[in-house]
């Protein structure tokens, strides 16, 4: 049999309950023949009381200190689920052991709260696995080089349970989460929505990207780097379904497109509320004008999204860009105090109350008139663009926020997503 990797989110590992059920659904699987590598999150809000009570001890506080120990403290809540997994398969009569991330160990860089896997080593899980011992390895964290734990940001279990299946080149990673599939956009705004059986690892990646919740970008990009073969599926269906039945639901992300997938011109709407807007406006229109704005953003690590410069006009432009909003206020003080007055800026100006809307498929590169099709759904219901973005698969634009949810709704409908098959 195969070497599967399973890794379940924080609501499935909500509850004492819930991780029993989780630990019958791996036993299900590894008397049935395979070997386990089993990737928990911490128990659901766990993650966000011990921040929570770092921020009462210390509102403010942000030098590489504290976020050593913010690393620490976080990694704390993976661990002790991972224990009780560990308990709940034992007494199921399954052999099982769960290492920290440190003990395994997977190797990061030094950024704390924000680590990147450099590599994982496979021999001690490796030994285990040929002893007939189920494998729990604990989601979002690692060790960097000077031995300090750090973590990998939100969402990171799911990148290190592909990092772990590449490491181990696993058959494949089955995400368990609490939505049975990848969704043409979130049922929770469009009822409409209908789960995807298939999506092309060029769409998971710009949806992930683009602002949906389903899979962390990071897990995305590390399996279209490793070719490591994914599904999305529910943890709530009952633990005992048939095994063949569900090795088969959910949404598979592959690697190969079909004629079937390239039929449809959208296959769905992503979207992101959590994005704010920066302008720079008046700078002087020469060579390395976005390299003197976005080099200070980077080297304080916050991330750019969308990008744009106007026209010039008497050897002036405006920069705009967006970014999230988590970083918004650190990005506008930023280039307010330091940067626009280095480069004789006349003012800089932000919007914290905008979204992101995306269509995403693999069939737009075939396709004419995409994009115009948008741009009249939105014209339709009074949306104004504020900023574009495209690549050969997506058309992003970028609209006051509260007319997110109408924009979504008018585009699913516009490229048909709402039709039954």
């Amino acid at each position: 049999m195969a070497l599967i990797v399973h890794k379940y989110g924080g609501t499935s590992m909500g509850s004492t309950e819930r991780i029993r059920n989780v630990a019958k659904r791996v036993a299900k699987w590894a008397r049935a023949g395979h070997q386990m590598v089993v990737v928990p999150s911490a128990m659901s809000g766990e993650t966000n009381r011990l921040l929570g009570l770092a921020s009462e001890l210390a509102p403010g506080h942000a030098d590489t200190s504290y976020y050593r120990e913010l690393d620490m403290l976080a990694a704390t809540g993976e661990q002790a689920s991972s224990a009780l997994l560990a308990i709940a398969l034992q007494s199921e009569g399954v052999q099982s052991v769960s290492y920290a991330g440190w003990q395994v160990p997977v190797r990061t860089n030094n950024s704390y709260t924000k680590a990147r896997i450099e590599s994982i080593d496979d021999q001690r899980v490796r030994a285990d696995l040929d002893a007939g011992r189920v494998v729990i390895v604990t989601g979002f964290q690692g060790i960097d080089p000077e031995g300090n734990i750090t973590t990998l940001g939100r969402g990171g279990s799911d990148t290190s349970a592909v990092a772990v299946a590449a490491a181990l080149k696993a058959a494949e990673v089955l995400i368990y989460t609490d939505v049975d599939g990848v969704y043409t956009t979130d049922p929770r705004v469009v009822p409409a929505a209908k789960r995807l059986g298939t999506v092309s690892f060029e769409e998971m990646l710009e949806m992930a990207s683009l602002g949906s919740k389903v899979l962390q970008i990071r897990s995305v990009e590390f399996a279209g780097k490793y070719k490591v073969p994914m599904r999305v599926l529910s943890s709530f269906t009952p633990w005992d379904i048939d095994l063949e039945e569900e090795a088969k639901s959910g949404t598979l992300i592959t690697f190969e497109e079909d004629e079937k997938m390239e039929k449809a011109v959208v296959s769905g709407i992503a979207f992101n509320r959590g994005e704010a807007k920066i302008s720079v406006l008046g700078v002087p229109d020469t060579p390395g004008i976005a390299a003197g704005i976005l080099g200070p953003v980077a080297d304080a690590n916050i991330e750019v999204d969308v990008i744009i410069q106007n026209i010039s006009k008497d050897g002036k432009t405006d920069f705009s860009f967006t970014v999230s909003q988590g970083d918004y206020q650190r990005a506008l003080e930023l280039l307010s105090e330091k940067v626009a007055p280095s480069l004789g800026a006349s003012e800089v100006v932000g919007n914290p109350n905008i979204a992101k809307v995306s269509i995403v498929g693999i069939g737009m590169r075939s396709h004419v008139g995409v994009a115009s099709t948008m741009f009249r759904a939105l014209s339709k219901e009074g949306v104004n663009i504020q900023m574009i973005s495209t690549s050969e698969i997506k058309t992003s634009v970028v609209i006051d926020e509260k007319y997110l949810e109408l924009a979504v709704r008018s585009l699913h409908t516009a490229f048909g997503l709402d039709k039954s098959e």
